[in-house]
């Protein structure tokens, strides 16, 4: 069927973000919708000073943000700035995905933007595949697709903060994508790059429990836990020996308030010791009867 007028539409590649307020709803009804309302302001004037910083475009706005940029890095950069700073400042949760994609992009008529239309609007599967992303993410955190990753390889105009990288989460289904899609978190903290649980849109078929800090990321906290929990079980082990050994002198134990005479204890540790013995002669037995073998006959 012939359309009666001519639409303004074009395929091209573009980074999909998808900026979503956790419990926008919650909010309204606990703080009423005046104040709601006025935190919302703010949130949205910080968001769009980033969003102008890193040469994005905002495409639409309900809970949260729908935007477009030319370059995945300044996505990417986007939305570490804003889980950086913008949090902060409003108190208000939220998450983040990045999708980069072929996308029709779709320029409404004059006359449907004076009747409320928005300027531009963005159609296709990636659209869908950005949102799906952006719902697996945990409060504070930046996902990316596979084909996000693949797109920042070899640009190096956007290069992230000094303490961010890039780490695989795992492998997730979505609801109405066909195909399984490999899920990165990106971020400056490590809480922001724990995998996330699946939903009843998205199955998570696989990958890594925990992501764990990098030794150039620790700091000297980390360190100090590091070395403190580990010179603890060596002493513990260490102590272990010692008690052990003092157990197996009589008079030692009568000193320490055990008894003098402990039979079942000595008949056990006679065993092991007999065992170990035995099983160590064992060894040394079928090791020279190997190596008889293995001589050439003359």
């Amino acid at each position: 069927m012939a359309m009666k007028y001519d639409i303004n539409m074009k395929e091209r590649y573009l980074a999909i973000v998808l900026l979503d307020l956790i419990g926008s709803t919650a909010f309204v009804q606990r703080a009423g919708a005046h104040v709601a309302a006025q935190w919302f302001q703010v949130h949205d004037r910080l968001a769009r000073s980033l969003v102008y910083k890193h040469s994005g475009r905002e495409i639409d706005r309900s809970d949260g943000f729908l935007l477009s940029f030319d370059k995945i890095g300044d996505a990417i950069n986007f939305g570490l700035a804003y889980q950086r700073t913008v949090p902060k400042k409003t108190r208000l949760q939220t998450r983040i995905g990045i999708h980069w994609g072929k996308i029709v992009e779709v320029k409404q008529d004059d006359v449907f933007v004076g009747a409320g239309a928005k300027r531009v609007e963005l159609e296709g599967l990636a659209k869908n595949i950005a949102a799906r992303t952006m719902s697996l993410c945990q409060a504070g955190q930046v996902l990316l697709t596979k084909e996000a990753i693949v797109a920042t390889r070899g640009r190096t105009a956007n290069k992230l903060p000094r303490d961010a990288r890039y780490v695989c989460v795992g492998v997730y289904r979505f609801k109405g994508v066909s195909k399984p899609q490999e899920i990165y978190a990106v971020g400056e903290t490590i809480q922001s790059l724990q995998p996330p649980k699946g939903s009843d849109k998205v199955k998570r078929l696989g990958g890594p429990k925990y992501i764990r800090k990098k030794a150039r990321d620790r700091k000297f906290l980390d360190w100090a836990s590091w070395v403190f929990w580990r010179a603890g079980i060596l002493a513990t082990l260490f102590w272990l020996w010692v008690f052990f050994q003092m157990s197996l002198r009589p008079t030692v134990r009568s000193l320490m308030g055990m008894d003098y005479h402990m039979p079942k204890y000595d008949s056990f540790i006679e065993f092991v010791s007999d065992s170990y013995k035995k099983v160590k002669k064992d060894l040394t037995s079928t090791k020279d009867q190997r190596g008889n073998n293995d001589k050439p006959n003359k």
